[in-house]
């Protein structure tokens, strides 16, 4: 039986659980879940650590594409934060990209605990052909995206705005499943917007109250209903 909706994490307790090179080496299926991905070069290994003020906890690189593997960070003993692999940049062979690719279209649509994803994008070069096949598998699988447009800081505000507004209205067709906001991992802003959606979906209990309503369901109906109507028709 699950146990019920844990508090809202503190982010600043984050601590490294385990890597992953696969679906199947990932920790138990439990609790709830946030996953971080974007191209290699989006600052997501930044933003993870500007998060939790932690400038060690994810691992950054100056090669974009250097992890390859599914990190997983401990908020709580039901609560964790995810660092999917880079994608799109990383210069590797095509048969490893390949395999990335599969990777992470596999834990998108499988694993149960994953309550939403992250997605970061350079808020200069947004909505490249990656991070919409990456939309596009989380929409697939039924789950909510929020946007990061990162590096905030290298434009002014203005036409950082204008860049967001222009992302909404891409987006618009999505309703409210997939959220935008602008982000600073150098400025350390966009904290209190982001953490307002990862608290939502990391306290989220209506999966585990719809599973309960089926199950319930599925109690109240008349053992041998089925067989008596089959009988019926004979």
């Amino acid at each position: 039986m699950q146990s019920p909706a844990p508090q809202r994490p503190d982010y600043r307790c984050a601590n490294f659980l385990t890597s992953a090179s696969r679906l199947s080496q990932c920790p138990e299926d439990y609790g709830w879940e946030v996953a971080f991905a974007g191209r290699s070069n989006a600052g997501k290994s930044s933003a993870i650590n500007s998060l939790t003020g932690n400038p060690k906890l994810a691992r950054t690189s100056r090669t974009p594409g250097r992890t390859q593997l599914i990190n997983f960070f401990t908020l709580s003993e039901v609560q964790r934060l995810v660092d999917l692999p880079g994608y799109g940049f990383a210069k590797v062979p095509l048969a490893v990209k390949q395999e990335w690719t599969k990777q992470l279209e596999n834990y998108l649509q499988k694993r149960e605990s994953l309550r939403g994803l992250i997605l970061l994008m350079d808020v200069r070069h947004p909505l490249q052909a990656f991070d919409q096949q990456m939309l596009n598998w989380a929409i697939t699988a039924g789950m909510s995206v929020h946007i990061l447009l990162t590096k905030a800081d290298k434009l002014k505000n203005g036409p950082a705005r204008s860049t967001l507004l222009q992302v909404q209205r891409q987006l618009v067709i999505h309703g409210d499943s997939v959220t935008v906001q602008l982000f600073s991992a150098l400025k350390h802003t966009g904290h209190k917007e982001l953490m307002a959606v990862l608290n939502a979906w990391l306290t989220d209990t209506s999966v585990y109250e719809e599973e309960v309503a089926d199950g319930e369901e599925q109690e109240d109906q008349p053992a041998g209903a089925e067989k008596a109507e089959g009988t019926d028709e004979q």
